[in-house]
């Protein structure tokens, strides 16, 4: 202790270790624990397991003593028989439901069980890990069957074929079945050990009103007609009935078309007799497989307007050229009116960098890797009939080997699966 510090501060300690000796007549802890130390201004932080240990404790021994039974002799002793009857009644039941409440996750007495409902008997596909085969259904020898083995297989099964149609109907159903394609272990042909993911159930998501049960497929097949004939069913418009003797599709055809209204404005016609408004619709329509059709609708309902476009693009659907599926054989150009653009073949995986109207002309298509530059004017309208030129003056290479008199492949210029 410095020599500088005053006397009456020594004087104050002293007095505080005599305090501080005494012993406290109060019952509570937590006034004793809070006194401040010694040379310091800060109390002392109660012990926070006092809290909750023992009083909790004692919390869940007294509600389990006071739903504790009777024993009969006591019931019978002190109560009447109605009384005694009626609190055997209620005793039982609330034994029922204080088992319910310690078993229940509201009230779990043990820290480490889990908090949900699991019976861990059966096996999640998607949660749990697949059980596997054993390695012992490996076989190294295992190969394929040689072309001359199938047919032994074949021909000893024609001898053996019974007269019966149904019997051979069936005999050939079994023989398909069971007939081995390798040779060695049964196991490692129709039960091998692998490391693909097990198959998941087909989920069917059923929209179902309150107190409605799901439908039954079998009682569908039974009745001869499901959702199908229901749609077949339907009252069918007039331009629908023409538009299918035009185009030759039936209505399930046409529905799984990709058909899409990109443009919408509002004209105006100026006759002897005033201003007449209308409605019109450019559309697209495509099966996502190399067929494209562009149509356009002008009626003073929108509705109809819409409808009447979307049913021109479909009739006018014409095959475009696709390189490998997915894009353009090489670059090519468009013109309409004052508007120009180019469209690029790109690699696989590009996407479609384009504009929006060029971009909904490519998922109607099929077209999956392209890039275009529309590079003077941006009429909406003009883009769509652009483009729509520009795919369909690709070249054939096919037609351009036969004017050169090459091969496909020097064209193409893809040799070695693409590698040179």
């Amino acid at each position: 202790m410095s020599v500088a510090r005053p006397a009456k501060c020594l004087f104050c300690t002293f007095k505080q270790a005599a305090r501080s000796s005494k012993p406290s007549t109060s019952t509570s802890t937590s006034t004793s624990t809070s006194a401040p130390r010694q040379f310091s201004s800060s109390p002392v932080k109660p012990n926070p397991r006092s809290r909750h240990g023992p009083a909790k404790q004692q919390q869940e021994k007294s509600v389990v003593d006071e739903i504790r039974p009777l024993s009969e002799e006591q019931i019978n002793q002190n109560y009447t028989p109605e009384q005694a009857e009626a609190i055997k009644q209620t005793q039982q039941y609330l034994k029922k439901s204080f088992e319910d409440m310690t078993s229940s996750t509201a009230r779990n007495l043990k820290p480490w069980t889990m908090t949900y409902v699991q019976p861990m008997t059966e096996i999640d596909p998607v949660l749990d890990k697949a059980v596997k085969a054993p390695w012992t259904n490996l076989d190294d020898n295992s190969r394929l069957k040689t072309e001359g083995e199938l047919t032994e297989d074949i021909m000893r099964f024609m001898q053996s074929m019974p007269d019966g149609e149904k019997d051979a109907e069936t005999a050939l159903q079994n023989f398909l079945a069971t007939n081995r394609i390798t040779v060695g272990k049964p196991e490692a042909e129709h039960n091998p050990r692998s490391a693909i993911a097990p198959q998941t159930g087909k989920m069917v998501k059923q929209n179902l009103l309150p107190g409605q049960q799901p439908a039954d497929p079998a009682q569908k097949s039974k009745g001869g007609r499901g959702k199908e004939g229901e749609g077949q069913d339907q009252e069918v418009s007039p331009a629908l009935i023409r538009l299918m003797q035009m185009t030759g599709y039936n209505q399930r055809q046409l529905s799984a078309l990709r058909v899409k209204s990109i443009i919408s404005h509002r004209v105006v016609n100026q006759t002897r007799l005033g201003k007449i408004q209308k409605q019109y619709w450019l559309s697209v329509a495509g099966n996502q497989n190399g067929l494209l059709g562009i149509g356009e609708g002008k009626s003073e309902e929108s509705a109809e307007g819409m409808i009447q476009s979307q049913y021109r693009a479909i009739r006018n659907m014409v095959p475009v050229m696709r390189y490998e599926g997915r894009t353009i054989y090489g670059n090519v150009k468009g013109k309409e009116g004052a508007t120009e653009l180019e469209l690029y073949a790109r690699p696989p995986g590009f996407g479609l960098r384009c504009q929006q109207y060029i971009y909904e002309m490519c998922r109607a298509a099929g077209i999956s890797d392209i890039a275009a530059r529309v590079t003077r004017a941006r009429n909406p309208m003009n883009t769509v009939k652009a483009a729509f030129q520009a795919l369909q003056s690709q070249k054939d290479p096919e037609e351009i080997a036969k004017g050169r008199g090459k091969k496909l492949v020097d064209v193409r210029k893809v040799y070695y699966a693409g590698n040179v």
